[in-house]
């Protein structure tokens, strides 16, 4: 992982925690898709995003979210044999398996 995936991703995963606990639940869950893309080639990196959108599913009694992140983090061992559908925000409202768009301003992270 380069060091400017690192922060970006670090950037992203923190503004995520910082809002949760402002209780601005919508907002910090968009901040862990982003982590969530960012993270996808990394294994422990990739379970993170997913537990913390978990616990956005907790909070909101989100019983869709819970257990559909319940199934990626299971499924987030993909990133150890680099199997995973790139670009994928994470989120229970979205298949665990369509590859998504990378957002423009990430992009830049994988080239």
């Amino acid at each position: 992982m380069s060091q400017s995936l690192k922060i970006a991703f670090a950037k992203e995963l923190n503004q995520g925690k910082l809002l949760f606990y402002k209780g601005n639940l919508d907002l910090s869950f968009y901040h862990f898709e982003r982590a969530h893309i960012l993270s996808q080639p990394f294994y422990g990196r990739h379970v993170k995003s997913h537990w913390w959108m978990f616990r956005v599913g907790v909070n909101r009694l989100d019983l869709r979210e819970i257990a559909g992140q319940i199934i990626r983090i299971i499924g987030s061992a993909g990133s150890l044999i680099g199997k995973y559908p790139v670009g994928n925000t994470g989120g229970a409202n979205v298949s665990p398996f369509k590859p998504m768009p990378i957002p423009e301003d990430l992009r830049v992270y994988f080239e």
